[in-house]
């Protein structure tokens, strides 16, 4: 019932709600466009890297070359774990990665000395922090439940660079680590989905960053925010060959279940970042002599077109799980990888919230039974 009486419209899944204002990302899904803070997603993916971008979103601007040297000093100091979290790694290390990630991370408040401190300043400098020590995270556990030592950062490489050559053991190639930086860039933020909804709840009761990241974090490890890339590797393997493709997805269709990397929340036209990945996919394939994966997308695609003109068209992690497979990633850090580039982005939806901060309190609708009398127990 509704108070007083009136008319209540619901919005399930708050879709289609307004709950705020941003500066930060643009998505037209009937259009297919993406822009960060008035960007191009398309100029970014092919100039930008990674750095530039964390900057963009952070800072509000692209920076001049200074000044991207100087955010980039500050990205690899912060590239170290102290020893109690290595710690907390090791006696979690049986426990799925997403899971791990989620507990260090809330592990870390305790040793950061802005973890306090909601100003401005200090939740840029938290978020600066969190960029670099998140892939630290991912590649500590990666080595450590595998009976080897965390891996040392180097300093000579790029975010991407390092990250891929920490979770991976060896360094990437030149085409493997661009499309890395691509891939972040692509997943860096993406307006108020599930995750960052979910820090800017927790921001608006003025928890602390970390406890914002931690809660994005755990949004993010459910499987239908977080776990396409995951599933669509999964499906390619299943398929096994570009042939058995299209009936593949005759078989899903009849039985009206959903293809793996296909439709968005948002978008009715294609992701505009999916362009970016494909591109790359098909370049690694080649270099990594493994065409087949690429071509069982590609099969995908193209049995997939008749149902584009009803906006089921294909998503960024379509081809994101073989770019991960590509490099020798294991299937179950595929999510940490997307949270691993979307810490920037998160942060900056808290520090959005923080500007003009307001509990988000929205409601629901009761229809349980009307008032009743409270009967006695030995009455029932």
């Amino acid at each position: 019932m509704a108070e007083g009486g009136e008319k209540v419209q619901i919005h399930r899944g708050l879709q289609g709600v307004h709950f705020d204002r941003s500066r930060v990302c643009f998505i037209d899904g009937r259009a297919g466009e993406l822009l960060y803070r008035g960007y191009s997603i398309h100029d970014l993916a092919e100039h930008s890297t990674f750095e530039e971008t964390c900057y963009l979103l952070l800072k509000g601007e692209l920076p001049t070359q200074a000044q991207l040297a100087a955010f980039d000093v500050e990205m690899k100091a912060a590239r170290t774990l102290p020893a109690q979290i290595l710690d907390l790694i090791r006696t979690v290390r049986t426990a799925h990665p997403m899971d791990v990630l989620r507990t260090a991370v809330s592990a870390l408040a305790a040793f950061d000395p802005d973890t306090a401190d909601n100003s401005p300043e200090a939740t840029l400098r938290k978020g600066v922090r969190l960029t670099s020590q998140v892939p630290m995270i991912v590649a500590a556990h990666e080595a450590i439940r595998h009976d080897r030592e965390p891996p040392t950062p180097d300093p000579r490489l790029s975010h991407a660079a390092n990250f891929l050559q920490m979770v991976t053991g060896k360094p990437g190639s030149a085409a493997a680590v661009r499309l890395m930086d691509v891939d972040m860039i692509l997943h860096v933020e993406h307006g108020s989905n599930a995750s960052a909804f979910t820090a800017r709840v927790v921001a608006g009761t003025k928890a602390n960053l970390h406890a914002a990241i931690t809660s994005a974090i755990a949004a993010l490890s459910g499987p239908s925010h977080g776990g396409a890339a995951e599933n669509v590797m999964r499906m390619a393997q299943e398929i096994g060959d570009a042939e058995r493709a299209a009936d593949y997805v005759k078989a899903k269709r009849a039985n009206k279940e959903a293809v793996m990397g296909f439709g968005h929340r948002v978008y009715r036209a294609e992701d505009p970042r999916a362009r970016h990945m494909r591109a790359g996919v098909e370049a690694l394939s080649r270099e990594m002599g493994e065409p087949r994966w690429f071509q069982i997308l590609e099969a995908l695609v193209a049995a997939m077109q008749p149902y584009a003109r009803h906006g089921v068209n294909v998503n960024v992690d379509f081809y994101a799980g073989v770019v991960y497979f590509l490099n020798g990633i294991a299937e179950d850090l595929f999510v940490p990888v997307f949270a691993v580039g979307r810490v920037p982005g998160w942060t900056v939806q808290v520090m959005e919230q923080l500007e003009n901060n307001i509990l988000i309190r929205p409601l629901t609708l009761y229809d349980g039974p009307a008032r009743r009398d409270y009967v006695a127990i030995d009455a029932r």
